[in-house]
């Protein structure tokens, strides 16, 4: 989308919300990428679903990047239009307890509300980075528990800008890391299953899930989380570790010392590193232990 009188149109539907030709290594937990053709701040779903129009009038790409995690931009940067629903942050409880909260609020102010609230039911959530939009997309969780069994309901954008709908749990499936959602379609806000608690309990415990993963992760480095997603009956970062390949580096990408799921910049990291390095845990852990790891991070700009 370099047409400058596409940019025109989209200046005039978004004023100073639009950024052209915009670095996404400021927009990614990695610091790594080339621009897209066009980044821009979502303020409400009215505004997602014009631009959606917009996009698919136009036959312009369009993708959607929550706080960054678990997104890697390649080297050659994104064709199109990226958007962040930065503006979609509300975050409420409902009647009998339940809580209610857009894509775009991120994991510290869902937390800290529930905690304010004294909600309990999602203290599982602590530290796993992101919005409300990629957890729910995500099936974000833990060993022991996951969105979607805390999930009531999710509100979603229909990709070609048509409208916004429904579905509750029971019309929702979920597998690891993945919920599964109509094609294209964007999530906008979500309602958990959260119910009154005593908020000490709720301190506690939320405190504990932060101490686990400061002891087990490399909170203090530049990171994307996971990289790759456990295989049945394992763990990526075992497969790793077994393999003798914590600390290998690519440039300036690295195989965690903390965590071999995990892969950090040390400060100098390209997006082609970061994707090198990739490829050589991938076939060594397949020479290794017989496995083809599956990435978790999601690429944009191609496909791993």
């Amino acid at each position: 989308m370099r047409s400058e009188a596409l940019r025109t149109e989209l200046r005039a539907l978004l004023g100073r919300r639009v950024a052209f030709d915009e670095p996404l290594s400021r927009h990614t937990s990695l610091r790594v990428g080339g621009p897209a053709d066009a980044l821009a701040r979502i303020d409400s779903r009215e505004e997602l679903l014009r631009i959606q129009h917009w996009c698919r009038d136009r036959g312009v790409g369009c993708w959607v990047v929550g706080s960054g995690f678990n997104t890697l931009a390649r080297e050659e940067g994104v064709r199109g239009l990226v958007l962040r629903l930065s503006g979609l942050r509300r975050v409420e409880r409902l009647d009998g307890g339940s809580l209610r909260a857009e894509a775009g609020a991120t994991h510290t102010q869902v937390i800290r509300f529930c905690e304010q609230a004294a909600l309990t039911g999602l203290e599982f959530g602590a530290g796993i980075p992101g919005t409300v939009g990629g957890w729910v997309a995500m099936n974000a969780g833990i060993r022991e528990r996951e969105m979607g069994d805390v999930l009531h309901a999710v509100e979603y954008a229909e990709p070609s800008g048509e409208g916004c709908f429904a579905l509750a749990r029971e019309e929702l499936s979920f597998e690891y890391r993945c919920t599964h959602l109509p094609d294209g379609a964007v999530v906008v806000a979500a309602t958990f299953e959260t119910r009154p608690g005593e908020p000490e309990r709720i301190r506690a415990a939320t405190r504990a899930q932060l101490e686990q993963r400061r002891a087990s992760q490399p909170v203090d480095r530049l990171s994307c989380g996971s990289v790759f997603k456990n295989p049945p009956g394992d763990h990526a970062g075992r497969l790793i570790e077994a393999a003798n390949l914590k600390g290998l580096r690519v440039g300036g990408a690295e195989v965690s010392e903390v965590h071999a799921n995990f892969f950090v910049n040390r400060g100098e990291a390209t997006a082609d590193d970061v994707l090198e390095l990739i490829g050589h845990v991938r076939e060594r852990v397949l020479q290794h232990a017989g496995l083809c790891l599956e990435t978790e991070v999601r690429v944009l700009g191609g496909a791993t």
